[in-house]
């Protein structure tokens, strides 16, 4: 499968399928398991400063045929201890993408030399989540701010950087153009849509945080016109994210102008080898459609 070979942001990926933040990123172990399933690399768990607990249950939520709706709260071991975690990946051989989330542009960049430090790739910085009070989407929804971070991060590593923006805001696209201009090295989109839902028997939400964010199927068409529109004002490379779990869903986002691409809430239902599975029918797909590369296919919807 030559032609899943990809190049993105100076990192060679053997496909362009990756784990995503915040599913199986608890341990070095998960990690490498995703890989040896056939990802062509995974991003970590988003990891802030300090040890973080996260929000109390019920946090997870299952919406039949729509996804999965979550308000974690960002619990993480913090940098210290989630280095041990890196460490074990990478001597597996495993490609790893450091997630890092931070309150100021100065946390986010000294996060991300730290992850630097361990020896990943690239760092995604968290700058989308909708349910973590002073951070995430709090912090990514504001341009400027946005690229106060990019910058700070830049300044400070050496290795790529990917920004993961989030769809909440009224000019998506807008926030990848911020981010470009700042230096980003690629754009993530999307992160989880701000969402609820409430049992009708207890007549309460069914999340304790009452909001969290929604992945799966139903944010798919969301997250594929964000990469239409970005791919049309940006100029660095894409990572689309939202609710992939076919090989046709890869193809979608691949020729709406994703470089990369993100899975998630499909594996946790499905387990490792569904990236082994994703990949094969990626690899047939384009070669029934006359491409001999991924890069040849990227974007090819905007030139029909």
């Amino acid at each position: 499968m030559d032609c899943l070979q990809t190049r993105v942001t100076k990192v060679d990926f053997r496909n362009p399928i990756l784990l995503a933040s915040g599913i199986w990123g608890e341990s070095g172990e998960s990690l490498a398991r995703a890989y040896a399933g056939g990802a062509g690399g995974v991003v970590s768990k988003s990891i802030g400063s300090e040890p973080r607990n996260g929000y109390p249950n019920p946090t997870i939520e299952k919406l039949e045929g729509w996804g999965l709706l979550n308000a974690m709260g960002l619990p993480n071991p913090g940098i210290v201890s989630y280095g041990e975690e890196v460490r074990f990946a990478l001597s597996k051989g495993v490609r790893v993408i450091g997630s890092v989330f931070g309150g100021t542009p100065e946390e986010f960049a000294e996060l991300s030399r730290s992850m630097e430090q361990l020896g990943v790739a690239a760092v995604e910085l968290n700058l989308s989540c909708p349910h973590a009070k002073g951070y995430g989407s709090e912090i990514g929804a504001d341009p400027a701010l946005l690229a106060e971070v990019v910058a700070a991060v830049k300044a400070a590593v050496h290795i790529p950087v990917w920004a993961k923006l989030t769809p909440n805001t009224q000019d998506p696209a807008g926030l990848a153009e911020a981010a470009e201009t700042a230096g980003a090295d690629a754009i993530s989109a999307i992160n989880t849509l701000r969402a609820m839902a409430i049992d009708p028997v207890t007549m309460r939400p069914v999340l304790s945080h009452i909001s969290g964010g929604l992945s799966g199927p139903a944010i798919k068409p969301i997250g594929l016109a964000f990469v239409w529109r970005a791919f049309e004002r940006i100029h660095i490379p894409i990572v689309g994210i939202g609710g992939i779990s076919r090989a046709e869903d890869v193809f979608e986002y691949v020729l709406a102008g994703a470089s990369l691409v993100e899975v998630g809430t499909a594996v946790a239902d499905r387990g490792a080898m569904l990236f082994q599975d994703l990949a094969n029918g990626l690899d047939t797909l384009l070669r029934e459609r006359g491409f001999t590369s991924v890069s040849e296919a990227v974007g090819a919807a905007h030139r029909k």
